[in-house]
């Protein structure tokens, strides 16, 4: 097979794509392998590929494809989430521009357009993800409203309301005005917002006395019902069992008293609007104050609005403020910064409002998912510290609001027969419903077009809180054979935005659904940022284009760049040099393995050097698959990369190639060739999780292999013994190699020109690599001697001094400076390490192997002292 002079990522990845999905690598069915399963994040239906996605997807294929050449039964489950609030909210955009009003639609009319939507644009995300290389089971792909999916969600909600953990309830919620639907806590994202702070006087009632409150919210006014003031507060105890007059609509409202009131906030008198505020809602119910809303579920003002009603609640708050001031009862404004609350899908500002919804409640469901990763250490969080979050959030749980005021999504199964506040029943199914109605109403007449089914549906979170177990349909069928083989899970790979949303309710519901944890390791990764640590995001327009990415440096170089600065939990700060440096390391790889196949190979006596150097690689290739492990059972996979990168760019493409390389227009011997490839072989198995698109290439080529011969289900390497001596004699030969350069380069002597080089023999001094030495520097001859070589360039290797023989080469005044200069430093050098060794508070409290290495560093400065004493009475 002919190997292009160039590698081509636009040319390779696509064919190698179809040629893994063509042999069904990636599908997986029980069998009696050990299973290694992870489950998508599902990203949105509506999503496209973004930086996040891109990380996120990156390690999870990692993840898998090394379990694969593990041997390991690897089942990584793709799928798409319904999004419904993001969803509903694009379908509505486009019956827009159609001239359709949802309003003005069915139910099931909606729908149509909602599935012909999804079709259409659906599938997109999952698609890229193919081009990043991702090795899922395809033939899995889940969607959280296919009909199976959904029937588990109706399911398990009829099952915790039957339970009694699932209850209706008239509520304060926050309200999405512009989505029109209620959110979960959750939801919610507070922002720091500069606003105003309005000092407005209310009339006491039958007098020319007024009393002054502060708001940020003057629009609010018109649902005012009280003033409440604290029963400590002098200034306003005579003002008790009057009323209050509101502005603009002079409504009487009482003055109450409670000691809720901060008496150092504003003017330490309080407006009571209990539609539009939590704290306010509980004071209402105290005192039995009315409830007045004044917003449309758009937040535009209703006829409690009067003159302002149909406006937007931002317009009518500068136009009220201005009718405030013209008729005299606003007293001043001042600059005030508030915590608003926004929705985290649409970003509108929420609104409190009271509503009937749906809540689950989560106190006892939250017990054992607390247990299973603080207590008992059944789940690991990867970086530990994300336990604080986690344990802040479930000892604070409250109950989940799970309905939605939206029509893409589950339809909360629970139908209406009366007018009665619990004229309704819960069921799987609408004919299950009518018999449970007919009991609970006593009327054995009732009809199926009598019962009226709850219009909201259920928050997507409901959904993709079963995704590990419904995805192997282990809601409607519990002991099937996939559910008993691929769950629990082993590892999931997320975001720390979604410990709450998603996490910790998968927790949950695996308790209580499986007895069991979902999976036993959560690898949560940092946001990707730019260089100035911006969140990328759209509206910043920092956000660079996937697809481009993977078009300009392949998706490999893509891959390595996002890893090597993506420490788990720890924010990446993106930056395209970072794939420019993946593309070089794809082009090093590539141009390597032609340099190989480019040698002609003869049946010709091993080399010593040659010998030596595949012997000292194999050793440092088995110490780094060591360290390899170790960082992927810690989950630092930009560590395990980056010891990769460093074994392939440094320990075998700059010196054992050059080891082994052959003289000019030489052949190579087999033994030795064989050998190289062998270890390229091992490299390539080691990259092919971070480059699985380049590494099937040069593998390819490397060989013509059968499809049971591909590398994507290849042998991980397995651990072997490693070598100390060897890797440690080889760092020693690399000082010396550097000694001889760094005087060529000095010099200005080529390398062509061969060079001699003498060793001050201590009688310790190993000559194991003095062929590689040799072979590597061009030396004639390495000569040990007793005494120092007159007129010779020197450098010292530790304690050893090596001499490069140029009769009047060498300026002897020069070097002396030089050796003086570098022995004073060493002097103090080694004071320091004394000072800090003889302080009794550092021995005492300093680890053992950081003393140690002070004491190491005292002895190699003696010894160093002691050559360079040497040396320079050698010279005077």
């Amino acid at each position: 097979m002919e190997i292009p002079s160039k590698y081509e990522p636009q040319r390779v990845e696509g064919q190698w794509y179809e040629y893994w999905t063509k042999h069904n690598y990636f599908h997986s069915t029980p069998d009696d392998r050990e299973p290694y399963t992870i489950v998508i994040p599902p990203p949105n239906v509506t999503g496209v590929l973004h930086m996040g996605h891109m990380l996120n997807n990156t390690i999870q294929d990692v993840l898998i494809r090394r379990a694969r050449l593990m041997g390991k039964n690897a089942c990584w489950v793709p799928g798409t989430d319904h999004a419904s609030i993001a969803t509903e909210a694009k379908v509505v955009a486009k019956l827009k521009e159609q001239g359709i009003d949802k309003k003005d639609i069915t139910r099931e009319e909606f729908l149509k357009h909602a599935w012909d939507w999804t079709h259409e644009y659906g599938g997109v995300i999952l698609e890229q993800l193919k081009k990043l290389g991702c090795s899922c089971d395809w033939e899995r792909t889940k969607f959280t409203m296919d009909d199976n999916m959904s029937a588990s969600v109706i399911k398990v909600f009829v099952d915790l309301y039957n339970k009694g953990l699932i209850y209706r309830g008239y509520r304060m919620v926050n309200w999405d005005p512009e989505a029109k639907t209620t959110l979960s806590d959750e939801e919610v994202v507070y922002e720091e917002r500069q606003g105003l702070l309005y000092y407005l006087a209310y009339k006491i009632e039958g007098s020319e006395e007024t009393v002054t409150i502060a708001t940020t919210r003057p629009e609010t006014i018109l649902g005012d019902t009280a003033i409440c003031i604290n029963p400590n507060d002098g200034r306003y105890a005579h003002l008790r069992g009057k009323n209050a007059v509101v502005p603009i609509c002079n409504r009487v409202i009482p003055i109450i008293e409670d000691e809720y009131v901060d008496v150092e906030f504003g003017t330490g008198c309080l407006k009571v609007t209990p539609a539009h505020d939590i704290n306010d809602k509980a004071l209402g119910e105290k005192h039995n104050l009315e409830t007045i809303d004044i917003f449309n579920e758009d937040a535009s003002l209703n006829s409690f609005g009067l003159h302002y009603e149909g406006k937007d609640r931002f317009v009518v708050r500068k136009a009220i403020s201005k009718e405030l001031e013209e008729k005299g009862y606003l007293v001043k404004t001042e600059q005030h910064i508030n915590k608003i609350g926004t929705s985290e899908r649409t970003k509108a500002v929420i609104e409190p409002r009271l509503s009937d919804q749906w809540f689950l409640s989560m106190e006892k469901l939250a017990k054992p998912a607390i247990k299973a990763v603080l207590e008992d250490d059944d789940i690991k969080l990867f970086p530990k510290k994300f336990e604080n979050t986690y344990r802040h959030w479930m000892e604070n749980i409250r109950d989940w609001n799970i309905s939605r005021q939206l029509w893409w999504g589950q339809q909360i199964p629970a139908y209406y027969f009366g007018d009665g506040q619990d004229d309704f029943v819960v069921a799987e199914s609408k004919e299950g419903a009518l018999d449970l109605a007919r009991k609970k109403s006593g009327n054995s007449n009732l009809t199926l077009k009598e019962l009226k089914q709850d219009a909201d549906a259920l928050d997507t979170w409901f959904s993709s809180w079963l995704w590990p177990i419904s995805v192997f349909n282990g809601i409607l069928e519990p002991d099937n054979k996939e559910i008993e083989y691929y769950y629990p899970t082993n590892d999931l790979v997320t975001g720390p935005d979604i410990l709450f949303f998603w996490v910790a309710r998968m927790i949950i519901s695996g308790y209580e659904y499986r007895n069991e944890r979902p999976f036993e390791n959560v690898y949560l990764t940092g946001l990707v940022r730019d260089k100035q640590r911006r969140k990328m995001s759209k509206s910043l327009g920092n956000s660079p284009d996937a697809l481009q990415l993977i078009e300009d440096y392949g998706a490999d170089g893509v891959r390595v760049g996002l890893l090597l600065s993506s420490a788990a939990g720890n924010d990446l700060m993106f930056d395209e040099a970072l794939c420019q440096q993946g593309k070089n390391f794809a082009n090093k790889i590539w141009n390597g393995f032609r340099l190989v196949k480019g040698w002609e190979v003869a049946d010709l006596p091993q080399p010593e050097a040659s010998k030596l150097g595949i012997e000292w690689y194999t050793s440092k290739f088995n110490k780094t698959l060591e360290e390899i492990e170790d960082h992927f059972s810690k989950y630092r996979i930009s560590d395990a990369l980056m010891a990769i990168y460093k074994l392939v760019w440094d320990d075998y493409s700059s010196w054992l190639l050059e080891i082994i390389k052959p003289a000019y227009q030489q052949p190579i011997d087999r033994i030795t060739f064989d050998a190289v490839i062998h270890i390229f072989e091992e490299n390539l198995k080691l990259l092919h999780p971070f480059m699985p698109f380049l590494t099937e290439e040069v593998w390819q080529h490397i060989a013509e292999r059968t499809p049971e011969e591909a590398l994507v289900i290849a042998k991980w390497p397995s651990a072997q013994p490693v070598n100390e001596d060897l890797i440690e004699g080889f760092n020693f030969a690399t000082e010396v190699i550097a000694g001889i350069r760094t005087i060529r380069k000095e010099k200005n002597i080529p390398m062509k020109d061969a060079l001699q080089l003498a060793i001050l023999n201590d009688g310790d001094i190993s000559s194991d690599w003095d062929v590689v030495i040799a072979k590597l520097t061009n030396l004639s001859a390495i000569d040990y001697v007793d005494s120092a070589v007159d007129g010779a360039l020197t450098f010292r290797v530790k304690s050893n001094e090596y001499f490069v023989p140029m009769v009047g080469a060498i300026d002897i005044g020069a070097e002396i400076k030089k050796l003086e200069e570098e022995l004073e430093y060493i002097k103090g050098f080694l004071v320091s390490v004394r000072k800090k060794l003889s302080n009794e508070r550092f021995v005492a409290n300093a680890p053992e192997q950081v003393i140690d290495l002070e004491r190491q560093k005292e002895a190699d400065a003696i010894a160093k002292i002691d050559t360079l004493e040497k040396s320079l009475a050698s010279l005077k």
